[in-house]
């Protein structure tokens, strides 16, 4: 498993390539309001071989920091468009997030399919 580096946990940190020019400065603005920038990077990233009790209790430590932050959902927004694969980002762990972004992709699929059906049947009509 990958693992940030151990100072703060910089959320900017994010590779500049990865996020297109037109929205750097956009999704500057939110990083620099995050709470976690006071924080420590190993409450929001597992050590390697962590314990499951010693995990969970760190990750709802840091849940609880992202509670509290006013940029919450625009965190948890840019963790799910990117996707990170570690960490907790926006109060979701890296587990949750593929749970939301496979629901995603599944009511996707759902809407495809039944906008198909629609379009058959008002060709039908």
């Amino acid at each position: 498993m990958l693992q940030p580096p151990q100072s703060s946990l910089q959320v900017a940190a994010v590779p500049a390539q990865l996020v297109p020019a037109r929205d750097r400065d956009q999704d500057a603005s939110w990083h620099t309001e995050a709470v976690c920038r006071r924080d420590e990077a190993g409450l929001f990233f597992a050590p390697s071989k962590e314990p499951t009790a010693a995990r969970l209790s760190r990750e709802e430590a840091a849940k609880r920091v992202c509670a509290r932050c006013p940029v919450m959902i625009e965190c948890r927004e840019h963790a799910l468009l990117q996707p990170e694969p570690y960490g907790v980002w926006g109060g979701l762990t890296a587990a949750e997030r593929r749970v939301i972004l496979a629901r995603r992709r599944r009511r996707e699929m759902e809407l495809k399919t039944a906008a198909r059906t629609t379009n058959r049947i008002a060709a039908a009509g």
